[in-house]
């Protein structure tokens, strides 16, 4: 049986991130130009929220709201999944798949380290998955 993994070991590190006074369409755009489907919502240092391509969109094409206007703050509505690097991966991809949530935030006291998605996750299954880890 392969060691046990922390999401430390497994996370993008250093994430971008948003304040939460930052409107939708610059996140948005930041989400674009990165090639990104989430992003950390901060206040200062301290992680607030996360706001994600999905909910972006559903902005964007609501009547009578302007994204250059309306501010990511605006749209936080329940804490983020967030996690601390030590977790170990089987304990935050079990929540992931229970909460039906498409990544869980890495953080360290309040500041933001990482980030850990269904990509990364993949990515973890894949390398457990290969070949060469089987010994048959």
């Amino acid at each position: 049986m392969p060691p046990a993994r922390t999401i430390g070991a497994c996370m993008t590190r250093s994430p971008i991130t948003v304040e939460r006074s930052a409107t939708m369409a610059h996140a948005f755009k930041i989400m674009v130009e990165h090639g990104f489907r989430h992003l950390p919502v901060v206040d200062g240092d301290r992680l607030v929220g996360l706001v994600s391509e999905r909910e972006l969109r559903v902005v964007e094409n609501m009547k009578g709201i302007d994204s250059a206007f309306v501010t990511v703050g605006d749209f936080i509505l329940e804490p983020p999944y967030a996690v601390g690097p030590e977790t170990p991966v089987h304990d935050v991809a079990l929540t992931m798949s229970q909460r039906k949530v498409g990544s869980a935030i890495v953080v360290d006291g309040d500041k933001v380290v990482g980030l850990f998605t269904t990509t990364d996750a993949l990515r973890v299954l894949a390398e457990l998955l290969a070949p060469s880890s089987n010994p048959t």
